[in-house]
């Protein structure tokens, strides 16, 4: 009963009440200590949910890098929310804020602005699997051994700024209010943990449409090509447009995890933000070529 109730209940109602819970408290200013404890008891939800109903059992055991995707998590969670707190600062951006849908429900202006946002970070990450400069940023979330809710947010802070940057910059031209901005960060965040979760939840046909982990775990498999699909944050809709949707019924294995060729890849949390930097003859690149 509990796993049926985990496999087709945990997705719609994570996504739905935690995106409701976080709407409704950035419309209320509601405190940013208090946005994040509702992350954390999301997170925590989260880590049971992997436990009771696991898509796969290895996945949950620690391989040495819990304590590197904490600190990953908490170092760029705190750069999105900084990004919130600077947002008055970028208000003169807005030159074309006169077409922010105001007048809107919240709400509705949450759900335009994640769009916005799905776009520019969609494209971002398919550029990062074509030009070795963002690769090389982007391989350290690909290093992941295993796939769980944590390491959502397990991303060099350089690749994340890119992809911040490219979603939100049409939105601060737009004039992003600071309230809906709240309210996208907070959405990210569940959506990551609901991405890359090791619960073995089922959609149906909402697998087309949305950027779940049953689509997402064919993105971080090894090997030429193979994991250059199901870019999109929280939509499927740019990949249906490129021609990088991909699903099958196959099961994505631990071993068919990470980067091919570089089982040397670095593991500890330093070191990882020192690789992109490494000399190009030192390391090889996504296709041991440059792009």
């Amino acid at each position: 009963m509990l796993s049926t109730i985990l496999r087709y209940g945990f997705f719609p109602v994570l996504l739905v009440v935690g995106n409701a819970v976080g709407i409704s408290m950035a419309a209320a200013g509601t405190a940013l200590w208090q946005r994040l404890a509702v992350i954390v008891a999301a997170i925590v939800l989260v880590l049971w949910a992997e436990q009771a109903l696991p898509y796969e059992r290895a996945w949950n055991r620690d391989q040495g890098d819990t304590w590197r995707d904490i600190l990953h998590a908490g170092i760029n969670t705190a750069l999105n929310n900084a990004g919130i707190l600077l947002l008055p600062l970028f208000a003169s951006f807005g030159v074309f804020s006169k077409y922010w849908p105001g007048d809107w429900p919240f709400w509705l202006q949450v759900v335009f602005a994640i769009l916005v946002l799905d776009a520019g970070v969609t494209l971002a990450h398919y550029a990062s699997h074509r030009f070795n400069v963002l690769w090389r940023f982007h391989a350290v979330h690909h290093s992941v051994a295993r796939m769980y809710g944590f390491n959502g947010l397990m991303k060099h802070p350089v690749h994340q700024s890119i992809e911040t940057a490219a979603g939100m910059t049409p939105l601060l031209l737009l004039g992003i209010p600071s309230p809906v901005a709240a309210a996208v960060v907070f959405a990210v965040a569940i959506q990551l943990l609901l991405q890359h979760s090791n619960v073995d939840y089922r959609t149906g046909p909402f697998k087309y449409i949305l950027a779940n982990a049953e689509v997402h775990r064919f993105h971080h498999r090894k090997g030429a090509g193979l994991g250059d699909v199901n870019f999109g944050l929280f939509t499927m809709f740019w990949d249906h447009l490129l021609g990088t949707y991909y699903y099958s019924d196959e099961r994505v294995r631990g071993d068919t995890l990470g980067i091919e060729g570089r089982p040397d890849y670095p593991r500890a949390y330093v070191a990882q933000l020192l690789e992109p930097f490494r000399k190009r003859s030192e390391v090889e690149d996504v296709y041991g070529t440059e792009i």
